[in-house]
């Protein structure tokens, strides 16, 4: 196995690597225990300082007045440089985020495609010329926003940090990017890539910090236009409520009880494969996790014991060793948050299919892993069922007609996501359309292009990121009319002149 350095221990503020004032942030690599990089984290005078030179920068000629195809190219070499960088970036997140190295690599890929396609949609972005109901030419115009906050969570850092980075510099903005702070270290290693590609100086901050100073004065201070936050749905609350304070756009990609739904009819072997991939890769660290399985009552028996046996075979391992399939979680606190709830389900009457426990072995014991879990015998209103857990663990049930699995699939606070798996194409097309969720899979599960959009309803969020639209997001609409007439309006009359 190739070994990289791991970023320095310092922040990138400003377009200036700089030791942050702020508290100390211990990046732990989840397999063993080992601390990668102990860094000091922003302080909100770090958040401030960024905050000044963005504003600055933004406001430059050099880089407001670019032209659209000439912003494109920094995006390119954006992407470039992350391609170029790919087996270096993924060994960092990998070590960050305790990932496998098979996933990191292909999150490494999507970043790079982002910025790709970002570049190219920019290129091909027209404005409009509208239909005039006067002698005027009218036009619908975007411009930059300003300042934009990007807020990302730790379970895939460089994905979500493209997803939001590369629209709103596309759109012409600064961007101050809040990274979580279990997983620092990929953020700078991007911000590395963007200072590599030249992009001017204080267009990009990387601010890994406490969310209670560096998070609220992102959201609070008046130079910022925008905020797109990925997380929690309680933190999410929080912020939206400062933001209306501000009347300030946000968007918030929160989190996800998914359904997934087997029917009678159903490739089993597809279905297996899907469900077992939908919940238990990454760990189950995914907001979009297939954490709820409906299966028709007619196969649940058999179709659930098929689950189990496979369940059983998946590899729980090293995320560096190409065979691990469920690698360790993030943090040994959020392992240990992930065990108390399946015990609370059990002591509530839920019976452990398999898993159910930290794996035993000397290859584990120094780790943060936990087995991939599927829990019985409990209703679509326990509390299992209701709350994320983000970990790997599903929950069964059996359904017997359309309507009942309507009905307990949308009997939920979230909306974020759903599979389904059926040979039927008229009946996935009904259930897709019944089905209270920003993404429905149909005959498979967690497939994503950066060219369609995605978001949640519900207690799952609320705006959509990806698409060409997701430039428009970060940019704000003006209306321009412009006279053809060359004569004074005909109201304002005047002694010596006028209509």
């Amino acid at each position: 196995m190739t070994h990289f350095e791991l970023p320095p221990a310092e922040l990138f503020i400003g377009g200036s690597w700089e030791k942050g004032t702020g508290a100390e942030i211990a990046s732990v690599f989840s397999a063993d225990g080992s601390v990668n990089r102990v860094i000091n984290g922003a302080s909100r005078a770090d958040g401030e300082r960024a905050i000044e030179r963005a504003l600055r920068a933004q406001a430059d000629p050099a880089w407001r007045n670019l032209k659209p195809h000439e912003r494109a190219r920094y995006l390119y070499r954006i992407a470039e440089g992350i391609e170029n960088n790919a087996a270096r970036i993924a060994h960092i997140q990998t070590r960050d985020t305790g990932k496998t190295l098979r996933e990191t690599t292909a999150l490494v890929a999507s970043a790079a495609g982002t910025f790709r396609y970002y570049a190219g949609a920019l290129e091909s972005l027209d404005d409009a010329l509208t239909a005039p109901r006067g002698d005027y030419l009218s036009l619908s115009i975007h411009e930059p926003l300003g300042l934009v906050a990007a807020i990302t969570p730790w379970n895939s850092p460089i994905a979500s940090d493209a997803q939001k980075v590369a629209p709103a510099l596309a759109a012409g903005n600064a961007v101050l990017l809040k990274p979580a702070s279990w997983s620092p270290l990929v953020s700078l290693e991007l911000a590395r890539i963007i200072e590599a590609a030249c992009l001017p100086k204080g267009l990009f901050s990387v601010l890994p910090g406490a969310g209670r100073e560096v998070g609220n004065l992102l959201v609070e201070h008046r130079a910022i236009s925008r905020v797109s936050f990925t997380g929690g749905t309680a933190t999410g609350r929080m912020l939206a409520r400062q933001a209306a304070e501000k009347l300030m756009p946000i968007s918030l990609e929160l989190g996800g009880k998914s359904p997934t739904i087997v029917f009678a009819d159903a490739d089993i072997d597809l279905a297996i494969a899907g469900v077992l991939f939908g919940v238990f890769s990454s760990s189950g660290q995914s907001c979009i996790a297939g954490s709820r399985l409906f299966v028709e009552r007619s196969i649940y028996d058999s179709f659930v014991a098929r689950l189990v046996e496979a369940t059983n075979a998946l590899v729980v391992g090293d995320p560096f060793d190409e065979r691990t399939q469920v690698a360790p979680l993030v943090h040994f606190d959020h392992r240990d948050a992930v065990a108390n709830q399946v015990a609370a389900a059990v002591e509530a009457g839920a019976e452990i299919l398999c898993g159910g426990a930290i794996p035993q072995g000397d290859q584990y014991a120094k780790g943060a892993y936990y087995l991939p879990t599927i829990l019985a015998g409990v209703t679509n209103d326990a509390e299992i069922c209701r709350q994320e857990i983000f970990g790997p663990v599903l929950c069964v049930l059996p359904f017997d007609d359309e309507a009942e699995l309507i009905a307990q699939s949308n009997d939920n606070d979230y909306g974020l996501a759903c599979g389904v798996w059926t040979r039927d194409f008229p009946k996935a097309w009904r259930i897709a359309r019944a089905i209270t969720s920003g993404t429905v899979w149909v005959n498979t599960y967690k497939q994503f292009s950066v060219s369609t959009p995605f978001g949640g309803e519900k207690d799952s969020g609320t705006g959509r990121e990806k698409g060409r639209d997701g430039i428009r997001a970060y940019m704000a609409q003006k209306s321009v009319y412009v006279d053809l007439t060359g004569k004074p309006h005909p109201w304002a009359r005047w002694p010596d002149g006028g209509a």
